[in-house]
């Protein structure tokens, strides 16, 4: 009996911190807002995406250069730097860019220097493998007419269990034919975090 009662604890406590260890998940809509540490993040993204683009847009190069050309400028995203004190997926943040300067529908979108490679790649395959009616011409692309770059710095500041984490995105748009930054925009974020464990 004595080994019976002692078998039975055993298990209840082995089930007991398996419960304890599992894992529990539970899906949330994309576009719902979740800070967990006050790290960047998705919203963060998008968000700054969608203000600065905005603001580039309707600024006074726009205009002036359709006056000036009576067409659409032609726009690459370049590179993002992260120079803050933690990982950022910048590619996260320049797709986020790509995607609302696409969908504005005021700019043509010039694919990127890794899309452009594989493109041409290709156009070299069809070159040599593809029928003349079918295949590609290279040296027909469309140059872009300015380029999109830029970095995201932060401040972190720490006392005990609070912490206030500054972001600022700084963005410029410089004119491919004379090195001309025709734009520049800025975007400040401040979260206050407050945790027993801050990660620095």
């Amino acid at each position: 009996m004595n080994k019976l009662f002692k078998l039975v604890l055993g298990s209840i406590l082995v089930s007991t911190l398996l419960v304890g260890c599992s894992t529990s998940v539970e899906r949330i809509d994309a576009g719902q807002t979740v800070d967990l540490s006050g790290a960047w993040n998705d919203t963060d993204s998008q968000m700054v995406a969608q203000e600065m683009i905005s603001d580039v847009l309707a600024r006074p190069w726009y205009n002036n250069f359709t006056a000036k050309t009576g067409k659409a400028p032609a726009v690459i995203v370049g590179t993002v730097r992260n120079l803050s004190h933690e990982h950022i997926n910048t590619r996260t943040f320049v797709n986020e860019m790509e995607r609302e300067l696409i969908n504005s529908g005021r700019v043509e979108f010039v694919a990127s220097s890794d899309e452009r490679n594989e493109i041409r790649e290709e156009r070299i395959d069809q070159d040599l493998n593809s029928s003349e009616s079918t295949r590609k011409a290279a040296g027909q692309e469309q140059g872009a007419d300015f380029i999109l770059k830029g970095q995201i710095n932060t401040i972190i500041d720490t006392a005990d269990s609070e912490q206030v984490r500054y972001y600022q995105v700084d963005l410029s748009l410089i004119s491919l034919a004379d090195n001309r930054k025709v734009w520049v925009g800025q975007k400040k974020l401040k979260k206050i975090v407050s945790n027993g464990k801050l990660r620095y």
